[in-house]
């Protein structure tokens, strides 16, 4: 477990996420990613559709780490990796925070989580929107680099980004 700075008086700590951790990871996925559904004028982009099952699933997978920022007993935050085992760039996914908590550094703690568990030379890939601008500041801080752009399954313009570990 990782520790970061206080919240308030209660030290905010980072560790795996469990299939048995869906249900909550979802529910902060869900409050996270709210905001970007209202800015796109769509709630059907990917990470608002996700199941509890499939959320679970996916974290079951050999493939996939992940990781929950945790203030107490309350998950507060969530990050994957998939592909993890794969020959191909890593998928850096879902990664959400309370958006009462957002802002604090937990997802920069998250991220920092997963890039350590990637070996040196690997390279990772995530998308967000084209017009969340604080989504592209974060990234292009902690290494990402824009690859290009296209439209999700939802019909949102998208920049996917790629990041090589150091």
């Amino acid at each position: 477990m990782a520790s970061l700075p206080d919240v308030g008086s209660v030290p905010v700590l980072v560790d795996r996420l469990r299939p048995g951790h869906a249900g909550e990871a979802l529910t902060v996925q869900y409050a996270a990613f709210l905001s970007e559904g209202r800015l796109y004028g769509t709630f059907a982009i990917p990470p608002l559709v996700e199941t509890v099952d499939q959320l679970a699933a996916d974290l079951e997978r050999p493939g996939t780490r992940g990781w929950a920022a945790w203030i107490g007993p309350r998950l507060v935050g969530s990050v994957r990796l998939l592909g993890v085992d794969g020959p191909g760039p890593v998928g850096f996914a879902r990664c959400s925070v309370a958006p009462d908590l957002q802002g604090r550094g937990i997802g920069t703690a998250l991220i920092e989580a997963a890039h350590a568990s990637l070996a040196p030379g690997v390279e990772s890939a995530l998308v967000t929107g084209d017009r969340s601008a604080g989504n592209l500041a974060l990234y292009a801080r902690h290494g990402y680099v824009e690859s290009g752009r296209e439209f999700d399954s939802a019909g949102v313009a998208v920049v996917r980004m790629r990041r090589v570990a150091p």
